[in-house]
């Protein structure tokens, strides 16, 4: 799997951030940043939540 984001749409509200801090993170220029982009194991169930609850739908998951 694979967590894609379109930057273009991606609002950084931070929804990511709380489910999976281990795949996505906010910086202090206030922009969204992948830090796993193929997560494996547990993380892929928390890609699949943040991708769920993005209130913009800028996530997506690729098989």
């Amino acid at each position: 799997m694979r967590v894609v984001v379109d930057f273009d749409v991606c609002a950084s509200t931070g929804a990511c951030t709380q489910v999976a801090p281990e795949i996505f993170e906010i910086r202090s220029d206030g922009y969204l940043y992948i830090l796993v982009e193929e997560p494996t194991g547990d993380l892929e169930a928390k890609a699949r939540e943040a991708a769920e609850l993005c209130p913009t739908a800028a996530i997506s998951i690729e098989e």
